[in-house]
């Protein structure tokens, strides 16, 4: 099995996680690289991408893990012909093998931006830093079961925050897995704690993936 590490960026972060899938499918096809597909009534490709997206979130390190049939290929030219057959906003970075087991994968280091449309209030900076300085904060979220109270703290490894001019941005690794936290819920405890700083317009970025060690996942 290989893997590659790829961007969604610009314009690209509106596609869906489904979309996403086949427009590799295609690219793949296009760049006269087949893939593998599984057995049964209803074959499908052997692709498949780690931590699917959130539509409006850019990521610098996506995992796609695919398989080729029949033919070897240097992952330097995968990456080249790969690249050729993508939309602006999607570029793969590398592509190697002998990827680590998804199982390993633990931590997330993510950037989030809130923007507003004055000037971050005198003291926006202290507050959020305290609101995360609390023993417990409850977030809501979402589920298959409807909404649950959920104390975010516990899966934030590191937070810094900085407030400068009309934005506040934090710099977090967070849990991405068993449990696992959307980094947009850093944005929901400010709402709800903090409503006089709710942002205009709020950006997650994911900047690195790492193992449960804190290492870097590959």
């Amino acid at each position: 099995m290989l893997r590659a590490m790829f961007s969604k960026t610009g314009d690209a972060v509106w596609i869906s996680h489904l979309d996403l899938m086949r427009l590799f499918q295609r690219a793949f096809k296009r760049a006269g690289l087949p893939l593998t597909h599984s057995q049964g009534f209803n074959p499908r490709p052997s692709v498949s991408i780690a931590l699917p997206l959130s539509v409006g979130v850019e990521s610098h390190c996506e995992l796609l893990d695919f398989q080729l049939d029949g033919v070897e290929v240097p992952v330097e030219e995968l990456r080249e012909r790969l690249n050729e057959k993508l939309i602006p906003g999607i570029r793969v970075l590398s592509v190697y093998d002998d990827g680590m087991k998804l199982k390993e994968l633990g931590l997330l280091r993510c950037e989030v931006v809130m923007e507003y449309d004055r000037p971050v209030p005198e003291g926006a900076g202290e507050s959020v830093r305290a609101l995360f300085g609390r023993d417990q904060l409850l977030v809501e979220k979402k589920g298959k079961n409807g909404v649950t109270e959920q104390d975010i703290l516990p899966m934030i490894r590191s937070l810094s925050v900085e407030a400068s001019g009309d934005a506040i941005r934090f710099q977090a690794v967070v849990c991405c897995q068993d449990p696992s936290l959307n980094p947009m819920q850093l944005v929901a405890a400010v709402e709800r704690y903090l409503p006089e700083l709710s942002p205009v317009y709020k950006k997650v970025s994911r900047m690195e993936l790492f193992d449960k060690n804190g290492q870097p996942f590959r």
